[in-house]
């Protein structure tokens, strides 16, 4: 089972380690070199903060992007913070549901393309979503890349992205998209706490589920009410095949 991940705005301020080394999915680190150097070159630029998206009152990210190259790094596990990950709660996981975690998690990246929990980065900021010159859209950037390195990686999958970061890989009807309600309406914040609770239910189980239906029944058992909708089929034989829906209704 892979369980794929959005990463957070926010992020511990500095690491201890030395800088970023090897990190999983290796043939993926020339384009992440690519990027990385866009970005660098990116942060320099006056209008730095309208190509990167980011408010003035961020303007001091700008120098840590251009320092990424020798910026110190800490483990993913304790780089992103935020709603998603508080909930997640990876510091506190039984030794077993750790173990789980450096298997099953997946963090999608707009710099990195995706990681593992395991690997050390420095803190950092691009989102998916920016047109970073000259490589422009990210999720695009990524797509072919990442699609290669995950679609070898059997089981199902659990998609607890945002839409920004959904777009650099569409794993298809092997997966289940997690979409959460409240008063019959998609919602944003809670959204991210309560998949933080999910991934970290389903890390805490000995048995992890085989299918679409093997979640609803695990999530419902573990008190959750949720609603599983089957893919529709794409409209044309050579479009990509479609998710599973799961809708997680949390109450008012």
């Amino acid at each position: 089972m892979l369980i794929l991940l959005p990463p957070s705005e926010g992020k511990a301020s500095e690491g201890s380690g030395p800088p970023v080394g090897e990190l999983s999915f290796p043939a993926l680190d020339r384009s992440r070199r690519r990027v990385l150097n866009a970005l660098v070159r990116a942060s320099k630029r006056r209008d730095a903060l309208d190509v990167l998206g980011l408010t003035p009152g961020l303007a001091g990210e700008l120098a840590k992007n251009v320092e990424l190259k020798t910026a110190p790094t800490l483990p993913a596990a304790e780089l992103y913070t935020g709603v998603l990950y508080d909930n997640l709660g990876l510091a506190t996981l039984s030794a077993d549901a750790r173990r789980r975690a450096e298997e099953s998690l997946v963090i999608f990246s707009g710099l990195w393309g995706v990681v593992k929990i395991t690997d050390h980065i420095p803190p950092y900021r691009l989102s998916m979503g920016v047109n970073l010159p000259p490589l422009g859209g990210l999720a695009a950037f990524w797509r072919a890349q990442v699609t290669k390195e995950l679609d070898r990686i059997p089981g199902l999958v659990v998609d607890l992205r945002s839409s920004t970061y959904a777009g650099a890989w569409q794993p298809g009807e092997r997966s289940v998209t997690v979409r959460v309600f409240r008063d019959g309406k998609v919602v944003s914040h809670m959204a991210k706490a309560t998949r933080g609770e999910i991934a970290r239910a389903l890390l805490s189980q000995d048995a992890e589920p085989a299918t679409p239906d093997d979640l609803a029944k695990l999530l419902d058992n573990l008190g959750h009410t949720v609603t599983l909708t089957t893919p529709t089929r794409p409209s044309r034989p050579s479009r990509p095949s479609r998710p599973w829906t799961l809708d997680v209704h949390i109450p008012s």
